[in-house]
C-alpha cells in the first residue's frame, strides 16, 4: 500500500474494525516489525518495502505502539532525545504540548503512570519529526482526563498539518479528529 497520499494530503485517517481483523498487523507491516509476504509500501513516493524498522523511522514513520514501548530505565528526557531527529519537534515543544512531562522530565519511564507513559510515547514519536504519525490504540485503558488530553493533542497536530493514522475504540472521538475512516473486515479494508 502506498501511504504517500496520507502525507501529501496531511489527513488524519482512522482505522476501525473488530478485534482480530488485522488493524495492528497492518500497522506492524507499515512500520516493518512483521514479516511481509507480498505487496509494496511507499512513503512520499519512496519505496520503503525493503527497509528495516529503524530505516523506516528515519524515512518519516513515527509509531506509538499499543504497548507504548518506552525505555523504562531512561528518564523522560532521555527517552525523547534517544530517538530525536532534526526538525520542528524539540524537547521544549513536547513539553509545551504535555506540561506534565516537563514536571516529570527526570523521572524514569517505570516511574510514570500509564497516561504519562502514553504522553511520553507520543512525544518520543514526534521527536523523530515524522511525516506520518501512527498511533495504535491511542487512548486504550487511560483515565478520562488523560484521554481528553491525548485527543486535544491529536487535534492540535491535525491543525498543524501532521499526517496521522490512528486506531482507537472511541469511534465518537475518531469521527471528530479523522477526515477519512477505513474499516477492516477479515483483513480487507473498506473506506
Amino acid at each position: 500500500r502506498d501511504v504517500t497520499g496520507v502525507q501529501t494530503c496531511a489527513l488524519p485517517i482512522s482505522l476501525l474494525g473488530r478485534n482480530g481483523t488485522g488493524k495492528t498487523t497492518l500497522i506492524n507491516s507499515i512500520v516493518g516489525v512483521t514479516r511481509r509476504f507480498s505487496g509494496t509500501l511507499a512513503l512520499s513516493g519512496r519505496d520503503i518495502t525493503a527497509m528495516r524498522p529503524d530505516q523506516r523511522a528515519r524515512a518519516g514513520i513515527g509509531w506509538v505502539p499499543q504497548e507504548r514501548n518506552i525505555f523504562r530505565s531512561l528518564t523522560v528526557e532521555e527517552n525523547m532525545t534517544a530517538v530525536a531527529q532534526p526538525g520542528f519537534w524539540t524537547v521544549e515543544k513536547i513539553y509545551q504540548m504535555f506540561p506534565r512531562l516537563q514536571e516529570r522530565r527526570r523521572n524514569f519511564g517505570n516511574q510514570l503512570s500509564g497516561g504519562e507513559q502514553q504522553m511520553l510515547a507520543i512525544g518520543r514519536a514526534l521527536m523523530t519529526n515524522p511525516r506520518l504519525l501512527i498511533l495504535d490504540e491511542a487512548t486504550e485503558g487511560l483515565a478520562p482526563l488523560i484521554r481528553a488530553e491525548i485527543w486535544d493533542c491529536l487535534t492540535r497536530l491535525k491543525q498543524d498539518g501532521q499526517s496521522i493514522l490512528v486506531i482507537d475504540k472511541n469511534v465518537e472521538a475518531l469521527i471528530r479528529i479523522a477526515d477519512h475512516h477505513h474499516l477492516i473486515e477479515i483483513g480487507r479494508a473498506h473506506v
